[in-house]
């Protein structure tokens, strides 16, 4: 089990810690800071918490003034909200200037939205930031490696886009666990009959579905894409070619997302048969996360019957 309860309380443990060392680093808050999991931070460093209130612009672009004055503004709110009411400082003033700002998304997906509807669910945040210029975008797949991408990625330079859950994500790694910002991780190898990419919240259940698979005498791959942009371009094209069939997962729509960025780089690379599982282009209903990830097809065995369908024919 991880120290950290969810995405959001590891993110923000990471940016405390770093504000330890660094007196650059501050908290901009739109109205988030307790949704944020912040208020230790708040607490410790009264003189670096900055609230903008329900004001989502205006909280980005304070963190834009606060970066060209040289400090290091965190902002942490609801993804949807950022990427979608915040979309223009966010580029124009962030990214075009190509500022030091780290943004933490809440709510990313049906899982990370449990219960919040599509107001609060961030469906389309990674297809909005990965379209913008400089901004390098993160989809952790729980606590753990949510500490740990945070805080590798405090030493770089330009915006950040980290997308985060409600608190209540499954534990997939351990405490402590390591990562390389910007390269995939190879999760499991039961094979090369099937290449299962994963990205985000929904690790867990691609797990279980490469164990179905096994248990059918179908050996699948498990490859975990944390960083969507950058994205390990060479590292996807050895287990594509080593696979030739694969399945995109996430909890995102397949639009803009994992799937598409897999797509666009076989297409121009490695050539082969791709099936993306994901929010397919509809508006997902409210509820327990579980039940809507099982009820838009993401499902350990779902998963593990596109993968089979996929693996029986397969060949260019």
């Amino acid at each position: 089990m991880s120290e950290y309860k969810g995405s959001r309380e590891a993110f923000v443990a990471a940016m405390t810690d770093l504000a330890d060392k660094d007196p650059r680093v501050v908290f901009v808050s739109a109205d988030s800071l307790k949704a944020a999991r912040a208020t230790n931070f708040a607490e410790k460093y009264p003189d670096r918490y900055f609230e903008a209130g329900i004001a989502e612009q205006n909280a980005v672009a304070m963190a834009a003034g606060l970066a060209a004055c040289g400090l290091k503004p965190y902002v942490v709110t609801y993804g949807g909200f950022i990427t979608m009411r915040a979309c223009e400082q966010l580029r124009t003033f962030c990214a075009y200037t190509d500022l030091d700002v780290t943004f933490g998304g809440l709510n990313g997906g049906m899982i990370g939205g449990e219960r919040e509807g599509v107001t609060h669910q961030a469906l389309e945040d990674i297809g909005i930031v990965r379209t913008i210029p400089g901004v390098k975008v993160f989809a952790p797949a729980d606590a753990a490696e949510t500490y740990a991408l945070a805080k590798a990625a405090g030493s770089l330079k330009g915006p950040v886009y980290f997308r985060l859950g409600s608190g209540r994500e499954p534990d997939v790694f351990s405490p402590g666990t390591e990562v390389e910002l910007g390269k995939l991780r190879k999760v499991l190898d039961y094979g090369n009959d099937v290449l299962l990419l994963s990205s985000g919240f929904v690790l867990d259940r691609v797990l279980k579905a490469a164990e179905l698979l096994k248990a059918g005498g179908i050996g699948a791959s498990v490859v975990e894409v944390h960083s969507l942009k950058p994205l390990d371009a060479d590292g996807v094209v050895r287990e594509l070619e080593r696979c030739q069939v694969a399945v995109t997962i996430e909890d995102h729509t397949v639009i803009g997302g994992l799937g598409s960025a897999i797509a666009e780089l076989a297409a121009e690379r490695c050539p082969c048969r791709i099936q993306r599982l994901g929010i397919q282009d509809v508006f997902p209903e409210s509820g327990p996360a579980n039940t809507l990830a099982d009820k838009y097809g993401l499902s350990p065995q779902a998963i593990a019957d596109t993968a089979r369908a996929l693996a029986a024919g397969k060949g260019r």
